[in-house]
């Protein structure tokens, strides 16, 4: 069935969209989001996050952004701006909560009628990139998220596992959810792949290795990297610092600036 043409409205300046997805939860997904934003920003790109991750709304905090209010404009919501050059925007459930460890106790109806809202009534401007965080699973959120971008063609999705066995069924789950909903997997990405050691800064391996990669081979889509464990990187995030700017030697930061870059080889429509 042909997808009906989108209005163009606050998504028209957007160049490429990627959602990022993983079928299981506690793989790291936001952090993956948030660590993409920040690389492709420090690539010189304008990039905006949307948070549709309704229950676990952490990327305000990864970001440094807890507490910041979203002003109504004549376009509607104006998204968090991170910088003062407004190079990086957010919008996130997370600034419409009047507490922070406030509950979203909502039923799908609610939940999704919110996701079509950020879709269409966010204005963002010009960006190069909208990375998109869904919350974990195939559900009503993932299937609202995806019919309500769809319009406007996104580049594809980025999936993320860890190494583990059960991870790995999970996301194999995801890349059906892909095919079966006409969504092009731009590449699977392996978080939490060893441990970095602060100390001499060798990655030991805590779970298995190449699970990722071998999912990738098998569902014969790309494999755009594997995250070491760094506690740099969870450190940045609990306090909400740039990871890419403060830790450029750190394995970690290698890792996310290959993923970054691949995206961008493979955006070769980008701006320069």
């Amino acid at each position: 069935m042909e997808a009906a043409a989108a209005e163009p409205g606050n998504l028209a300046g957007v160049r490429h969209i990627i959602l990022v997805l993983s079928g299981k939860g506690g793989v790291g997904k936001s952090t993956i989001s948030t660590e993409l934003a920040l690389a492709l920003r420090h690539a010189g790109k304008k990039v905006g996050i949307l948070d549709v991750d309704l229950c676990g709304p952490s990327i305000p905090r990864m970001l440094g952004a807890q507490g910041r209010a979203v002003h109504q404009c004549d376009r509607g919501w104006a998204p968090v701006f991170l910088d003062r050059e407004q190079s990086i925007s957010l919008m996130s459930v997370g600034f419409l909560l009047e507490k922070p460890d406030e509950a979203v106790v909502w039923r799908g109806p609610k939940k999704n009628a919110l996701i079509k809202q950020f879709v269409s009534d966010v204005a963002w401007g010009e960006l190069d990139f909208l990375v998109v965080d869904t919350p974990p699973g195939t559900s009503d959120e993932h299937m609202a998220t995806v019919e309500a971008l769809r319009p406007y063609q996104p580049l594809g999705a980025l999936v993320v596992t860890t190494p583990q066995a059960v991870s790995i069924g999970d996301v194999r789950r995801e890349l059906t959810f892909c095919r079966k909903t006409g969504l092009r997997v731009m590449g699977i990405v392996e978080n939490m792949s060893g441990f970095t050691c602060p100390h001499c800064a060798e990655c030991i391996s805590v779970f298995s290795r190449g699970g990722g990669e071998e999912l990738a081979r098998l569902a014969g889509v790309p494999f755009l990297g594997s995250v070491p464990l760094d506690p740099e990187l969870t450190r940045s995030l609990e306090e909400g610092h740039d990871f890419i700017q403060e830790f450029p030697g750190s394995p970690a930061f290698a890792a996310l600036s290959s993923i970054a870059q691949k995206i961008l080889d493979a955006t070769p429509m980008c701006l320069p």
